[in-house]
Formats: structure tokens, C-alpha cells, sequence
């Protein structure tokens, strides 16, 4: 794979500043399997911070609700199952059953108002369709 590759996910404006979005992409393994990959972008001004969306304590998503990853004051993600509470930037926890471990970082990047995804290989539209199954 080509490190190089960037897969636009959204636009900046579809995430409004200080809020945080779920995004469910499908990877592809090295050996051709295609895996779920939920994750959250959260943007914070011209900032954003990418994290699988998994807490390091059981393996659970973040949210309650869809798209439920602030906690009341909107200043940290936090489990929805377990209270956790991680910092926006860092993804460290610093409160709940997991303080001490991190939040899996995503490499994100913003290009033309476009948010990013790098350094994964994701399942494009048409991959793996028959030549003819659009005719």
C-alpha cells in the first residue's frame, strides 16, 4: 500500500466545531480481509482528532447514541457504558475504569476543507464488484 494514500471522509463543515462524529469504514488487511472500522472525529475549530471508536476498558463503542461521544460539558469523549472520560487532543483517560490507558488514534488530516484518513487501507465503492454488476 502506498503510504502516501488519503481517503477524504467528510467535510469540515459536516462536523460543527466542538462536536464529534461517528464514522463506520471497512478496512482491508493485508491478507484481503475486510474488517468494520468504526471511528470518531471530533473537530474542535480547524482541529481534528481521530480515534477508533472503542474504550480501552471492554472494547465497547463510546457512544450511547448515535453520535453521543461528549460528555455533558462537551469538552471530553466519554464511554457512554462506563463514564470514562478521555482528553480530545491526546485520547488519554483521565477518569473512569480505564485512567491511566488511551483512546487508538487515528491519523487524520485536512485537505481542501476535506477531513482525511491515512495510513489504512480502506474498502473504496466498486471494490470487489463484477464488471457487470452496475449494467
Amino acid at each position: 500500500m502506498d503510504a502516501g494514500v488519503v481517503y477524504t471522509i467528510c467535510r469540515m463543515s459536516d462536523i460543527p466545531s466542538r462536536k464529534a462524529k461517528g464514522f463506520l469504514l471497512m478496512t482491508v488487511a493485508e491478507d484481503g480481509t475486510e474488517r468494520p472500522w468504526p471511528i470518531v472525529v471530533v473537530r474542535w475549530g480547524k482541529q481534528v482528532f481521530g480515534y477508533v471508536n472503542r474504550c480501552p476498558h471492554h472494547g465497547v463503542n463510546l457512544d450511547w447514541e448515535r453520535n453521543q461521544f461528549l460528555d455533558p460539558n462537551g469538552t471530553r469523549l466519554m464511554c457512554g457504558k462506563h463514564g470514562s472520560l478521555f482528553d480530545l487532543a491526546t485520547g488519554a483517560c483521565h477518569d473512569g475504569p480505564c485512567k491511566g490507558r488511551s483512546l487508538e488514534s487515528v491519523a487524520l488530516t485536512v485537505l481542501d476543507d476535506d477531513i482525511c484518513v491515512a495510513g489504512v487501507r480502506l474498502v473504496e465503492e466498486g471494490d470487489g464488484l463484477p464488471d457487470d454488476a452496475n449494467a
